[in-house]
């Protein structure tokens, strides 16, 4: 008697478990394994990379950070207290176990916990970074649609050699100089704003303007470039002859698909911005982790530095991923060829 013939599957194999046959119809559960692999991936380099910094500086960075004056007894009970006198993998072993448990250690020069001083210090500067990337997107969008509607087709060579030279050129300004222009105008000579300090809502404003003018020019030259390849489409032209209103084309049809590109390079913008708070914080005495990380620095206490730089590079891998997801929601096409 002939056996029955199993009909092969679309994937070219005769069966499959449920789990394959699941990754086949979800492209989705694929995307997200994949997204997910390669954030702990990631987390983990930051992990390694974190943890090995106190080794790799040059000498003993206790006697560095307690100074030469201090006493080898002290030295040696800090050494212990921080589990230097190890070995390596022991050191690897508990500084993950500490990590999942909340404890990033103890600050030589305070005495205060990691994490105690990261709660404390971590509100003032996700706030300054979200307040100056969603401000750089509310300048970027408008601006950068406005541009590309009114120089399409060569239209206005003037204005749009004008756009292109100004937004180059506050592109290339780093935040700190810029920082510093805005304190002298606005604060020192006009007194208009605060000099430095978090306060009311007047402290905000030249911290904010400080980290949001560079990424806003950028993001609105791209914004015009994507907007003018995307009016140049056969369904804007089919639009525009079906005689939609100007408001519907550009803001219905036109805005949503010339978005991504924006929205890619603003998400690494952001990434950006966190770190550019570093030096912007000092500047503007702001209380966040930017002016702690620098302190820090200089009095090398390196469990504190360990602890913020890790608080900053998780936060540029989440930036990362939730623009990953936010493109997929975009655009599901993409996320289905990708996986």
């Amino acid at each position: 008697m002939t056996a029955p013939v199993v009909p092969a599957s679309p994937g070219g194999s005769a069966s499959g478990s449920p789990a394959s046959s699941a990754l086949e119809l979800h492209p989705w559960l694929r995307f997200a394994l994949r997204r997910g692999l390669r954030l702990v991936v990631s987390v983990l380099a930051l992990l390694s990379a974190a943890f090995l910094m106190i080794h790799l500086i040059p000498g003993d960075p206790v006697r560095a950070a307690l100074g030469p004056a201090a006493a080898k007894s002290v030295v040696d009970a800090q050494r212990e207290s921080l589990g230097l006198n190890d070995p390596l993998w022991t050191q690897y072993l508990h500084f993950l176990q500490h990590l999942f448990t909340g404890n990033l250690g103890m600050s030589i020069t305070t005495g205060l916990p990691v994490s105690d001083v990261i709660r404390d210090r971590l509100p003032a500067t996700v706030v300054l970074a979200v307040a100056a990337f969603l401000v750089a997107v509310l300048i970027a969008l408008p601006l950068g649609l406005a541009m590309g509607v009114l120089t399409r087709a060569g239209r206005r060579p003037k204005a749009e050699l004008t756009f292109t030279s100004t937004s180059v050129v506050l592109a290339a300004i780093p935040e700190f100089l810029l920082a510093v222009g805005l304190v002298y105008v606005f604060a020192v000579q006009l007194h208009w704003f605060p000099v430095a300090g978090r306060g009311g809502v007047t402290s905000y404003v030249l911290p904010v303007l400080s980290l949001a003018i560079g990424p806003a020019a950028v993001l609105a030259r791209i914004c015009r470039v994507e907007l003018l390849a995307v009016l140049q489409t056969d369904y804007l032209r089919t639009a525009r002859a079906k005689r939609l209103r100007p408001v519907a084309i550009y803001l219905r049809h036109a805005l949503p698909n010339a978005v991504t590109a924006t929205i890619t390079l603003g998400g690494l913008l952001l990434g950006g911005m966190v770190a550019g708070t570093v030096l912007v914080e000092n500047v503007f005495g702001w209380p966040g982790l930017g002016s702690t990380i620098v302190s820090s620095i200089l009095a090398k206490d390196y469990p504190l530095v360990q602890g913020v730089v890790l608080v900053y590079g998780v936060g540029v891998l989440l930036v990362n991923l939730a623009v990953d997801v936010a493109l997929a929601l975009l655009d599901p096409r993409s996320t289905i060829r990708e996986s």
